[in-house]
């Protein structure tokens, strides 16, 4: 019985700290509805977990349980949160010349792009603003490495944006890139 409670205090706190985790991020992007759904369920397993820890506080498999499931669920939520990616991201590219190529191939992709021009040490630089969602960082970040390797690149999340041309267009530049891509592929394996 007792190694039973110390193993449900386990599990609940490997389910209620990737909740705890989602709500917070869900917060944070200002989706405080989500967020209040979310909240519901990690306070009933709070108070459930907390309960069994305090019948009992000489029994220390609870407690060590509580901690390492609490641990344990912190590696979880930061896993989750990386495959959820929710939200978007702006990169901040700079690079040396005002490679259109780069610039092209990351409009075709969907990604939001504007251009600026500026005064380096040595030498005029431009910067690229891109804004993207989280899900398709990594596919922003190829295109960039495959067209600008030694490009210099920031990034920042955002917590809202409003209007613009990215609202409308980003969403069906991004299914056709990924319609062409599918394309390309099964051409590739005809081959």
């Amino acid at each position: 019985m007792v190694l039973l409670e110390a193993l449900l205090i386990f599990i609940l706190q490997l389910i209620y700290v990737p909740i705890l985790t989602i709500r917070t991020i869900l917060l944070v992007k200002n989706q405080t509805k989500s967020a209040a759904g979310v909240g519901l369920l990690e306070g009933i397993i709070y108070i459930v977990s907390l309960a069994i820890v305090f019948q009992d506080l000489s029994n220390l498999y609870n407690i060590i349980a509580y901690v390492v499931g609490f641990s344990i669920g912190l590696l979880l939520g930061g896993m989750l949160e990386r495959k959820l990616a929710i939200g978007f991201i702006t990169y901040q590219a700079n690079i040396l010349n005002k490679n259109l190529d780069l610039i092209n191939a990351l409009r075709t992709a969907g990604f939001g792009v504007t251009v600026f021009e500026g005064e380096g040490i040595n030498t005029v630089r431009y910067r690229l603003d891109i804004v993207a969602k989280r899900s398709r960082e990594n596919e922003l970040l190829e295109i960039i490495n495959s067209y600008e390797p030694t490009a210099f690149l920031m990034s920042y999340e955002i917590r809202s944006f409003k209007g613009g041309y990215l609202t409308k267009s980003m969403k069906k530049r991004a299914i056709s890139f990924r319609k062409q891509k599918e394309k390309m592929i099964v051409q590739k394996e005809q081959q």
